[in-house]
């Protein structure tokens, strides 16, 4: 079974850069079946937002209002997926989640969740 692990600070400051790692258990991120390795986000008392992704042939997609700050990327000998986000803002602070996602909205492994924090 496909398990993912969220890892990275619990607190950022503003301006500074968001880094987070998904760790990939149980199946490969360089499958050749299409699966999008995907980053997403919860902020308090809202809901889901959906970041972007990085897919098997190590093309990425994001969110048109995140886009000018995001970066994700691969590490394939580690079987990892790596968000980075850029100039943080109080805004951004929420559970950020990596899962599969096998087509549009459409997850069907998940982490457990990662609390992120921006704050002074």
């Amino acid at each position: 079974q496909v398990q993912l692990q969220e890892s990275g600070p619990g607190l950022v400051k503003p301006s500074q850069t968001l880094s987070l790692t998904c760790t990939v258990s149980g199946g490969s991120i360089t499958s050749n079946r299409y699966y999008a390795w995907s980053w997403v986000r919860q902020p308090p008392g809202k809901g889901l937002e959906w970041i972007g992704y990085v897919d098997y042939r190590d093309s990425t997609y994001y969110s048109p209002s995140l886009k000018t700050r995001t970066s994700i990327s691969r590490d394939t000998s580690k079987n990892q997926f790596i968000l980075q986000l850029r100039s943080v803002t109080p805004e951004d602070t929420g559970v950020y989640y990596c899962a599969r996602a096998l087509g549009w909205g459409i997850y069907d492994y998940w982490g457990q969740g990662t609390q992120v924090t921006v704050s002074f």
